[in-house]
């Protein structure tokens, strides 16, 4: 019965490490930094001027869908 209740004791230890919570801190950062730089991104597309859309292939009502969209809203995010 003694080694039951070292294994007990065990199974009831809560999984918290320093490591696992580097690993969530640092996907977390990451997430935070992507949104930033996507804000950031249709923030300069917005500024374009008519012309400067015309050379890349977009209007102005597609960079008004692009930047009407909420920062969090990541074109390359797999789903």
């Amino acid at each position: 019965m003694k080694g039951q209740s070292a294994f007990v004791q065990r199974v009831h230890t809560p999984s918290f490490n320093l490591q696992s919570f580097s690993v969530v801190a640092h996907a977390a950062w990451a997430r935070l930094v992507r949104w930033q730089m996507l804000h950031r991104q249709r923030q300069q597309l917005a500024a374009l001027s008519d012309e400067m859309l015309k050379d890349i292939g977009r209007s102005r009502a597609d960079v008004e869908a692009e930047v009407s969209r909420p920062f969090w809203d990541d074109p390359l995010r797999r789903r």
